[in-house]
């Protein structure tokens, strides 16, 4: 049996859980470098903590995780008050690591994940650990230090918001087949046909972040998206590459000049087609995405 006193074991039994502890600060902040600060938070509070007591590892480390994100969410939510432009999550590369895999769950599309951030944290905290990741509400109180019964209320607070804001969800396939033809009819410069893929009440949301040029607010409507959305492929010029990559248990497009990432493209796919183009081309956000990640 492992002694959590011992360095060693201590470090074994914190990179058991780590994915899941990144899923959850991810999934609650939408940003990659703010989950790694939480996940080393939690690392520092575990080396300082008398793991001696510790008698379940996974709840310890999954409750100090989400109450660090909590206040990182708090703090978060003003620092986009002052965002240039529309804010965008920032999207993560799930194709080559097995552990961010196995931790995919639910709440892990961009479209979604720009969502959440519209609950309040602890609603966004509820969600999370219960949707994504299968936490009875009776933990999940225990985590947010409240009731079951107000842990079940912030559930149902959170659900009825993202019905109202979500659509019904498509197969994989319909997903993956809207976007090789939404990209098609792009590269081809088919405004119409870019049209009939996309949902009658369409929204584009570009994220330059104030470094790069993109829309300033959300374009809104079928033909106001296409021409928006040809409108950036002209401005790439024919010098850029676009690849299909994963990015957040999805397929994306990735699109590249002289071997820098410059934009990643995701959609939001509904029975009534496209419903949200999300186009992250704040550098910052799409940097972790190389050379090798295009297939």
């Amino acid at each position: 049996m492992s002694d959590l006193t011992a360095p060693s074991d201590a470090v074994r039994a914190f990179d058991a859980v780590r994915p899941r502890l990144f899923g959850i600060a991810y999934r609650m902040l939408g940003s990659v470098a703010d989950a790694e600060d939480i996940v080393q938070d939690t690392w520092l509070r575990w080396q300082q903590a008398d793991r001696s007591a510790v008698r379940d590892v996974a709840a310890f480390l999954a409750t100090t995780t989400t109450r660090l994100a909590l206040n990182a969410a708090t703090s978060a939510r003003a620092r986009r008050e002052s965002y240039v432009g529309p804010w965008l999550p920032e999207p993560i590369q799930t194709s080559a690591d097995p552990a961010t895999r196995a931790e995919q769950g639910e709440a892990l599309g961009l479209a979604l994940l720009l969502l959440l951030q519209r609950l309040t944290p602890a609603e966004r905290a509820v969600y999370v650990l219960h949707e994504a990741f299968d936490y009875p509400f009776r933990q999940i109180a225990e985590i947010l230090e409240i009731t079951e019964v107000n842990a079940r209320q912030l559930g149902r607070r959170a659900r009825a918001h993202l019905v109202e804001e979500r659509h019904a969800p498509v197969a994989p396939a319909d997903h993956d087949r809207l976007l090789h033809a939404f990209l098609a009819a792009a590269r081809s410069g088919d405004l119409g046909q870019l049209e009939e893929l996309l949902a009658k009440d369409a929204v584009s949301y570009s994220d330059g972040g104030g470094v790069v040029s993109a829309a300033r607010v959300p374009v809104t409507g079928r033909a106001k998206v296409a021409r928006y959305v040809l409108g950036v492929v002209a401005k790439f010029g024919t010098h850029v590459s676009l690849d299909f990559v994963e990015s957040n248990g999805q397929q994306t497009v990735l699109a590249r000049r002289a071997g820098s990432v410059v934009a990643l493209c995701a959609i939001d796919a509904s029975p009534a087609g496209i419903a949200r183009v999300l186009i992250v081309l704040n550098p910052s956000k799409v940097a972790r995405f190389g050379a090798s990640d295009a297939r």
